[in-house]
Parts: C-alpha cells; sequence; structure tokens
C-alpha cells in the first residue's frame, strides 16, 4: 500500500499532467482539422456530384473500416517510403485526422440529411443559390443536431489518441508507461491515475454535449 501511494510523487504527477497536455493538443488540432474536413466531405457526398461523391464516400468507407493503429503505421512508417517523413507529433495529428474526417463526414452527411427537405426547397423558392442554401440553412440547423455525436465522436478521438504510443508519441499513456517502467509496483497506480484524467477530460466533454443536446430540445418546444 505504501508503494501504491508512493507513486503519486509531485514530480510524477506533474509529468503525467505534461503527457495529458500533449493528449489534449493533439486531439484538438486534430479534432478542428479533421471537422473541417469532414464537413467538405460530408457536404460533398450529400450533394451526390456525379464520380466525385461516390469516389469520396468510397474512400470513405475503406477509412472507416480500417484499424486507426494500421493508420498510424502507415503515416510513420509507410510515408517515408514514399519520400515524405513526418515527426512523431505531425505523424500522430495526421493519422488521427485522415480517420477522424471520415468518421465526422458521416456524422456530417447524416446531419444535413436530418434537415427537412422543405427548409431548403423554402429557401430555393426564396432566390437563394444552392452554395446559399446549404450555407445559410441548413448546415446551421444540421451543426445543432449532431453536436451530441460530434462530441461523442471527439471523446472517441480522445482516447484514440493512446494508440500513437506505439509511435512514441509522449502523451500521457506513454509518460505513465516511462513512470511505471521504473517502479513496476507503480503500474496500478499509474493506470488508475490516467484512467481519473481520461474520465475528467471525456466526462467534461460529454457534460457540454449533454446541455447542448438539452438546450436543442428546449428550443424546439418553444
Amino acid at each position: 500500500m505504501q508503494n501504491f501511494f508512493n507513486a503519486y510523487t509531485s514530480i510524477n504527477l506533474i509529468f503525467l499532467l505534461k503527457g495529458l497536455w500533449i493528449t489534449i493538443e493533439v486531439s484538438l488540432i486534430s479534432g478542428a482539422l479533421s471537422f473541417i474536413i469532414g464537413s467538405i466531405l460530408g457536404v460533398i457526398r450529400y450533394a451526390k456530384f456525379p464520380v466525385i461523391s461516390m469516389l469520396i464516400g468510397f474512400v470513405i468507407d475503406i477509412l472507416r473500416n480500417l484499424p486507426l493503429l494500421l493508420i498510424i503505421f502507415f503515416t510513420y512508417f509507410g510515408l517515408p517510403n514514399f519520400g515524405v517523413r513526418l515527426n512523431i507529433m505531425t505523424s500522430a495529428i495526421a493519422a488521427l485526422t485522415v480517420f477522424e474526417a471520415a468518421m465526422f463526414a458521416e456524422i456530417v452527411r447524416s446531419g444535413i440529411v436530418s434537415v427537412p427537405r422543405g427548409q431548403s426547397e423554402g429557401a430555393r423558392a426564396n432566390g437563394l443559390t444552392g452554395i446559399q442554401t446549404m450555407w445559410y440553412i441548413v448546415l446551421p440547423q444540421a451543426y445543432k443536431r449532431m453536436i451530441p455525436p460530434l462530441v461523442s465522436q471527439l471523446i472517441s478521438l480522445i482516447k484514440d489518441t493512446s494508440l500513437a504510443t506505439i509511435i512514441v508519441l509522449p502523451e500521457l499513456t506513454y509518460h505513465a508507461q516511462i513512470i511505471y517502467g521504473q517502479n513496476n509496483s507503480y503500474i496500478i497506480p499509474m493506470f488508475l491515475a490516467i484512467a481519473v484524467m481520461y474520465f475528467i477530460v471525456n466526462y467534461c466533454l460529454s457534460l457540454i454535449g449533454s446541455w447542448f443536446g438539452r438546450r436543442r430540445h428546449s428550443q424546439t418546444a418553444h
């Protein structure tokens, strides 16, 4: 029991928090990029452009059904064979962005589909172009409907950053491994510590998602 609490020295806790910051940083960057890319891909897929929408849909389906770990491996170990060398941080962000963009694209497409068609028809009848209708009428409503699944996907993204440990990304899980690698009796305390940190971050996000969901339902009721 003494070794259990000895694991939580100020040095170890600060080291874990530095790893947590890397986790959050990678999550925010890849989350923002994947949301932007996923939104564009989702709109294009919904629009059903000849060939282009079909091709994008095919690529999205492939990415969604590949293990994220495989994409991380390819980004870090495979791309150098094509003359593209990325550092660990950039490789992790690139892999997560590619994988999550495919997930976000489906969420965006589903969100757009959920908006009543009468909204876009009414906008077009009032003289708005297709792009204006999508930008000013459809997407604002769709994004409100998408908030819960978007938050859920962001939570998955934060947890998925732990897979980048395999390429030695200095995130939370990797920092915990370094600590208990120096003392095997610290394994359980470190697992508990990172579990608590992941839980706090993800639970806060889930509360935000629930709040937005309740707000949308209350606005709809009024």
